[in-house]
């Protein structure tokens, strides 16, 4: 979501004139594009305002804007500019589309201060500036209902909304049609993606991705996050009938403890979660599955965390995304009784991790010697070795004698470091 959100910045200052560069000391405007789901987010962003002010001094007329989730969370925007006067626009997640009015009054030499309390509509029209490559993301809606214990999202991200299908399906086209081979659909809770077409009639995330996966076209269609409460029997067998979406799903799970699953507010069991991917594995057997899981929930025991493990042992993740609980203010979970001491939270992460590169080692291993349709995604040309990824996720480094970036290349894979996949393109 925010790479997405960065691409359409760089949109507003394309089309004001900005080029892009890589290094700081050369630019004339900074955008830092904040996140604070986790704490280090955060410092990370206070660390680099620090170098900033540093450039600031010596550099007149260099403009520095501050945006994104931090600034949106109560009072952070004020906090910013008390404790960093030195920057120029402040602004929240949901006015992102006047940055360029705030750039055109930052270049008069006009401070700007704007957040705004409510998210209002979905804006459409917005100028992007993408990332050269393969992968092109669409946001199909905005905001969170879900409010997860532990979870900013809602609080700096507003209520759902979702835009409406026809602008997301004609945004889709034009992608494909500009040479993108693998689109990625955006929403916080994909699964809660709700409207109506041009007739009125209502277009829920099966019909949805069920039309965009539709055109006359070879490619991928992905999507990300999905929430497993909203994980239906539909959706499962729109991918499995689909030769545009790849079999592979990436469903956080979080614990694996029925306890700590209802203190998070999750609204699914253990139980529950397990019927979903069984079902999952019934129409597409060879799915690449990957999820989230945290660690140093409140409360969380040594039995609960076994219960997670348990979890892992019996799905057998291709992938997991592993985090220690990071308490986040305004959240339920932030005032909680029962937190975790880091050093506890520390030993269970590390047996958490221990435990699934062992599934994953098994899993590269067990991969030999077959042979994948695999999309291209980026060439090294200094050693002439190519990447790209498996329907169901997997990234398999091999040779290539030119740049294939973007074609669909039939990859036998020959051997594996670890968890990392190597093979050679097929004759």
């Amino acid at each position: 979501m925010n790479v997405h959100e960065s691409e359409k910045l760089a949109g507003i200052l394309d089309a004001r004139g900005y080029l892009e560069t890589n290094e700081r000391q050369e630019a004339d405007i900074l955008v830092i594009n904040t996140c604070c789901i986790r704490e280090n987010a955060e410092n990370r962003v206070l660390g680099n305002l620090g170098y900033i002010k540093k450039l600031k001094e010596n550099k007149r007329g260099l403009i520095v804007a501050v945006c994104g989730c931090m600034t949106q969370q109560k009072d952070a925007a004020q906090r910013i500019k008390a404790r960093c006067p030195f920057v120029d626009i402040i602004f929240g997640t949901h006015n992102f589309f006047m940055f360029g009015e705030y750039l055109d009054a930052a270049e008069k030499g006009k401070k700007v201060l704007d957040i705004l309390e409510t998210e209002g509509d979905t804006i459409e029209g917005m100028r992007v500036k993408r990332a050269h490559g393969v992968n092109a993301w669409v946001n199909i809606m905005y905001g969170c209902d879900n409010y997860c214990a532990y979870c900013v999202v809602p609080l700096v991200r507003g209520r759902e909304r979702s835009r409406k299908p026809e602008a997301i399906l004609e945004e889709v086209e034009k992608l494909l049609d500009s040479g993108y081979k693998e689109i990625t659909l955006l929403g916080q809770n994909v699964n809660s993606y709700c409207s109506e077409d041009k007739f009125g009639r209502k277009v829920d995330f099966a019909r949805l991705l069920e039309r965009a996966a539709s055109f006359n076209q070879k490619y991928r269609l992905r999507f990300t996050t999905s929430h497993p409460k909203d994980f239906t029997d539909d959706v499962i067998q729109v991918i499995a009938h689909n030769p545009n979406i790849p079999e592979f799903i990436h469903l956080p799970a979080q614990s694996g403890s029925d306890r700590i699953l209802a203190l998070m507010n999750r609204k699914y069991t253990s139980k529950q979660y397990l019927s979903r991917i069984d079902t999952i594995r019934k129409y597409m057997p060879d799915v690449g599955l990957s999820s989230d899981i945290m660690v140093g929930f409140p409360t969380e025991t040594e039995s609960d965390f076994l219960d997670t493990l348990r979890l892992i042992q019996e799905v057998r993740y291709h992938n997991l995304y592993t985090f220690i609980f990071s308490p986040r203010k305004e959240t339920a979970a932030y005032a909680m009784e029962g937190q975790i001491e880091r050093a506890i939270a520390d030993e269970r992460f590390a047996r958490l991790i221990e435990v699934q590169t062992k599934i994953g080692l098994e899993l590269t291993e067990g991969l030999i010697g077959k042979s994948f349709e695999v999309l291209c995604d980026t060439y090294l040309e200094k050693t002439g070795v190519s990447r790209g990824k498996t329907r169901a996720g997997r990234i398999i480094s091999f040779k290539t004698h030119a740049d294939l970036t973007g074609q669909f290349l039939d990859v036998e894979v020959t051997h594996n470091k670890n968890t990392n996949l190597f093979g050679q393109v097929k004759k």
